[in-house]
């Protein structure tokens, strides 16, 4: 029988669960998830619930491990534990799936980070360094800010699988990719490289209802869906003809819906048929549960008096500027609270 999630993966979708909760990814991983990532919000959602306090309690009883060395080593472990649940698709593809992503040092992008943009690429090249080191089937995520993206062609030429977040605009992505290419054509052989590129979508749709109140109903609503199809397509288009044995990826990143009023598989459905998609586990059970049938949309876009509408009424720089400044606030944010729940952890393994 097929079910709504087997549609979607027979449409061309590689499956991704935005989460390493091990139940959860224990669960995808039988619906058909071939893949996962992480972030400090999934981390910190784990430590809430009390499951690992045996382990955080041995990683703080460490003399040497203070809160945000017991933070990084406890997500180290639970990464470590959903690549070893995605290794056997890792092993099967040779490499083309099966991943799972672990986040860099989100503080590096605060607001009150004393180090300058090249400090700060450099520890981004250090950081993706350390932790891809011994690890088959890891992605490092690093975002696609000015530091970011000028790690990632030494991150590239260094054998390190990247997945390249916090992208908006074509800007972002063809600086993303075009350093990934440089660092790649440094490697001995291509037949390793792989690289990825989270395009995110829902937030662009947030955008336009605050910034292009005028856009018509057929184009509101439609913006992140368009601009997500626009760069798998220059995606395609770019790796056509180099010469890389694995796939060159979109994720279509931010797929959760955020209007209650549209149905929880809007991105999913229109994004449905090539590349990577990484659900929250909401949106994937909720896909489960539906009657849907996904069928191959990728490639389709609205018509031309949509897109020239979009193209006149959205200004994408500013777009890129402001869901950037957002993006980066909840990419660190999420990382100070994650160190401030493991203090209080400690204070209650300490007490306990």
């Amino acid at each position: 029988m097929t079910t709504p999630i087997k549609s979607l993966i027979q449409s061309g979708t590689k499956l991704w669960l935005d989460s390493v909760d091990p139940q959860l990814v224990k669960e995808n991983r039988q619906l058909g998830a071939t893949g996962a990532t992480s972030n400090p919000i999934i981390i910190s959602s784990l430590i809430k619930t009390g499951a690992f306090d045996e382990q955080l309690g041995k990683l703080l009883a460490d003399a040497d491990a203070d809160d945000e060395v017991a933070a990084w080593r406890l997500t180290d472990q639970i990464v470590r534990d959903a690549q070893a649940e995605f290794l056997p698709v890792w092993q099967q593809t040779r490499g083309n799936d099966g991943w799972v992503s672990f986040e860099l040092d989100p503080l590096l992008e605060a607001t009150d980070c004393p180090l300058s943009t090249e400090e700060r690429t450099a520890r981004y090249i250090k950081l993706g360094k350390q932790w891809s080191a011994g690890c088959q089937n890891r992605m490092i995520k690093i975002p696609a800010t000015p530091a970011g993206l000028a790690a990632i062609e030494e991150l590239a030429a260094a054998g390190v699988t990247l997945n390249v977040t916090l992208i908006f605009s074509e800007r972002q992505y063809e600086e993303a990719r075009d350093a990934a290419w440089r660092g790649a054509q440094r490697l001995g052989s291509l037949d390793a490289f792989k690289s990825v590129y989270s395009i995110f979508v829902s937030r662009i749709d947030v955008y336009t209802e605050q910034h292009a109140a005028g856009l018509s109903p057929a184009a509101q609503g439609e913006v992140g869906i368009v601009n997500a199809k626009r760069l798998w397509q220059k995606n395609q288009e770019f790796w056509a003809d180099k010469p890389t044995k694995l796939d060159q990826e979109i994720i279509f990143a931010s797929t959760g819906t955020k209007k209650p009023e549209d149905p929880p598989w809007k991105y999913v459905d229109a994004l449905a048929g090539s590349d990577i998609q990484t659900n929250p586990p909401a949106t994937n059970e909720a896909v489960q549960n539906s009657d849907q049938t996904f069928t191959r949309k990728v490639d389709q876009l609205p018509p031309d008096e949509v897109l020239a509408e979009i193209d006149r009424e959205v200004d994408f720089e500013h777009l890129e500027r402001t869901l950037m400044e957002e993006g980066l606030k909840k990419f660190a944010d999420p990382q100070k609270a994650l160190l401030e729940l493991v203090e209080s952890r400690r204070a209650a393994i300490v007490a306990g």
